[in-house]
């Protein structure tokens, strides 16, 4: 193992994930939803704290591995979360429910993010969170981009694609499309960006 890869093990291995969260992150295995690494998340509730986020946008809510993380450092912001399985949604409220947070600060929209985002208003959350689809992430972030208010934040979840990313002969066309939308923000006048390597990688925007 390498010494990059030793810190990566060492900064995932740190994290230390409470009881709905472990629950939830159980869960996800036993259902095939990939979610985000417990390095990613902690970023998540970091963003989310920073930002003092009160209005989050999930899309992609898996079982409510990245909600329970997102709402950790923002305990009194509301979630939207759009996914087309509604049996995980489901499964999210419950694990929501787990974890303390009241009903009434979650809305979970059924259907395909496609279909509901053009619906949803611009210049209107705090932080957008994107954890969908892959194949569509440039549309998706477009949308991102479009509702988050001036200075408000963009996350994108496996932003690396498993490693693919950095490899130039790999050229499937969901590793073209994040190595894509990871160079043409990088150069974007409309925001500013990061990337982070923690997990499958996160970017993140600020929109300006």
């Amino acid at each position: 193992m390498s010494q990059i890869e030793s810190s990566w093990k060492f900064a995932e291995e740190l994290v230390t994930e409470s009881g709905p969260l472990a629950e939830a992150r159980q869960h996800s295995l036993e259902v095939g939803v990939e979610a985000v690494s417990p390095a990613v998340g902690a970023q998540l509730a970091v963003a989310t704290a920073s930002s003092r986020a009160r209005s989050i946008i999930e899309i992609g809510t898996g079982v409510g591995v990245s909600g329970l993380w997102l709402l950790a450092g923002a305990p009194d912001a509301t979630l939207t979360s759009i996914d087309r399985e509604i049996e995980h949604q489901q499964a999210a409220r419950d694990a929501y429910l787990r974890g303390g947070v009241p009903a009434a600060r979650v809305r979970l929209i059924t259907g395909r993010a496609a279909e509901v985002l053009p619906r949803m208003n611009e210049n209107s959350y705090d932080v957008v969170f994107v954890d969908a689809d892959p194949g569509s992430v440039i549309e998706y972030v477009e949308h991102g981009i479009r509702m988050a208010r001036p200075g408000g934040l963009v996350l994108v979840a496996h932003a690396l694609w498993h490693g693919a990313v950095a490899n130039p002969a790999r050229r499937d066309a969901t590793t073209t499309g994040f190595r894509t939308l990871l160079t043409e923000v990088s150069t974007s006048p409309a925001v500013i960006s990061s990337l982070s390597t923690a997990g499958d990688g996160l970017l993140q925007l600020v929109k300006r």
